[in-house]
C-alpha cells in the first residue's frame, strides 16, 4: 500500500512552508491564487486527504454536528438536512443525524447521548410532543456543557439559542390570498393543535388574510388535525359534515393536502372549479398528486444552510459573544392545477 501523502510532503516538493500548504488548501486570501492552484493541483494529483484524526485531536472538537429532527419521511427535513450536510462539509465537518419521532422521552435521550462528547453543537427541531409538554429542561441543559444550539422550524421562545424559522404567518396568508384571489368565498384551514407553533402562526396568516378581505372569521372552518389518530379519518370527517359549507382549503402541510385532494375525490368534486387547495411544503407529493397540488414553498435547503452556519460560527468561536440571532425565510407560493384558476381582480 502506498503511503499517504502529507502536507510535509507537498511543501517539500514545492519548496514552500508547511502553514503556506495548509493555508492554500483551506483557500486563504492570504496566499497568491497562483500557490494555491498549485498546491491544489498538486495535491489533486496524489490525492491528497486531510488528516482528520489529527484535526480532532489538536482542535479538540468531534469535527461533528448533531442533528435531531422528528421524523424523516417528511419532505421538508429531508431537504433542510441536505442544507446542513452542503455547509458542514464545506468546513470539515461530518452531521450525525438521530429521530425524535415526535416524542419527548427519545427526543431527551437524543441530546443526552449527543451531549456525551459526541458532537460539538446540535440543530434540532422540537418534538410535537415536546411542544406539548412545555418542558425543554433539556434544552437549556446544553449551556452547562457548553454545547453550541440552534433550533429550526419548530421552536420554543422559552430556550434562549439562535433560531431559523419559515416565515409561517407569511406562508399562511399567501396560501389564502391565492386562494380569494381565485374567486373562493369560503375557506377553510386544516391545522395542528395551537401548541405546534409552525400550524398556529400558519393559521394567523390565514385570519390576517380573510379579515383584510373584509370576511369574518368562521371558526367551524379552521379545524385542528391531532396526529395522534387517523389523519385520514379526522379530514374526511371534517369534509363530509354537511353543516359546513366551502370552496377553498389551506392545508398546513403536504398530508394533510394530499388527503383532502383524495377524500374530494370520492365526494365527486371537481378540483379546481368546485374546491381549491393549497398545501404547504413542495415535495414529490405536491407534485405527482392528480391533480398536481398549489404549496407553499419553506425552502428546507436554504434553512438547513443558514443553521449550519449559525452552528458553526459558535462552535469556531467566530460569533461566541455575539447575541443569539432569529433569522427568519421567506415562502414562496407555487400555483399548480389544484387552483389554477382565473384570477379575480
Amino acid at each position: 500500500m502506498k503511503a499517504k501523502i502529507t502536507i510535509k510532503d507537498i511543501a517539500k516538493e514545492l519548496g514552500v512552508s508547511s502553514s503556506t500548504v495548509s493555508r492554500a488548501l483551506k483557500n486563504s486570501p492570504e496566499i497568491s491564487e497562483e500557490t494555491r492552484k498549485k498546491v491544489k493541483a498538486f495535491a489533486d494529483l496524489y490525492h491528497y486527504k486531510p488528516n482528520m484524526l489529527a484535526q480532532k485531536l489538536r482542535n479538540n472538537k468531534t469535527m461533528v454536528i448533531g442533528v435531531i429532527i422528528p421524523e424523516i419521511v417528511h419532505h421538508f427535513f429531508s431537504r433542510v438536512i441536505s442544507g446542513i450536510e452542503k455547509i458542514a462539509n464545506g468546513r470539515d465537518y461530518n452531521v450525525m443525524i438521530c429521530l425524535s419521532n415526535e416524542s419527548y422521552e427519545k427526543e431527551k435521550l437524543n441530546i443526552q447521548m449527543m451531549a456525551n462528547g459526541s458532537v460539538d453543537g446540535l440543530l434540532v427541531s422540537i418534538a410535537k410532543e415536546t411542544l406539548e409538554k412545555g418542558d425543554f429542561e433539556h434544552f437549556n441543559e446544553l449551556k452547562d456543557y457548553n454545547i453550541p444550539l440552534v433550533l429550526f422550524d419548530r421552536i420554543s421562545d422559552k430556550i434562549d439559542c439562535d433560531k431559523v424559522i419559515v416565515d409561517d404567518i407569511g406562508g399562511g396568508y399567501k396560501a389564502t390570498k391565492h386562494l380569494l384571489n381565485v374567486g373562493c368565498k369560503k375557506i377553510a384551514i386544516l391545522s395542528t393543535p395551537d401548541h405546534v407553533n409552525v400550524g398556529a402562526l400558519r393559521t394567523i396568516g390565514y385570519k390576517r388574510a380573510l379579515e383584510e378581505k373584509g370576511i369574518a372569521i368562521d371558526e367551524n372552518l379552521i379545524f385542528k388535525v391531532n396526529d395522534n389518530s387517523s389523519i385520514t379519518k379526522q379530514i374526511s370527517t371534517f369534509m363530509h359534515n354537511s353543516n359546513l359549507s366551502y370552496d377553498g382549503i389551506v392545508a398546513v402541510n403536504e398530508i394533510y393536502a394530499a388527503n383532502v385532494i383524495k377524500i374530494a375525490k370520492e365526494k365527486d368534486l371537481q378540483i379546481p372549479n368546485e374546491l381549491c387547495v393549497v398545501g404547504f411544503t413542495d415535495g414529490l407529493i405536491s407534485s405527482f398528486s392528480t391533480p398536481s397540488l398549489s404549496t407553499i414553498d419553506q425552502h428546507g435547503i436554504t434553512i438547513g444552510e443558514h443553521a449550519a452556519e449559525l452552528l458553526l460560527d459558535r462552535i469556531q468561536n467566530k460569533t461566541a459573544n455575539k447575541e443569539y440571532q432569529r433569522k427568519v425565510i421567506s415562502t414562496d407560493l407555487i400555483v399548480r392545477k389544484s387552483s389554477e384558476k382565473n384570477t379575480v381582480l
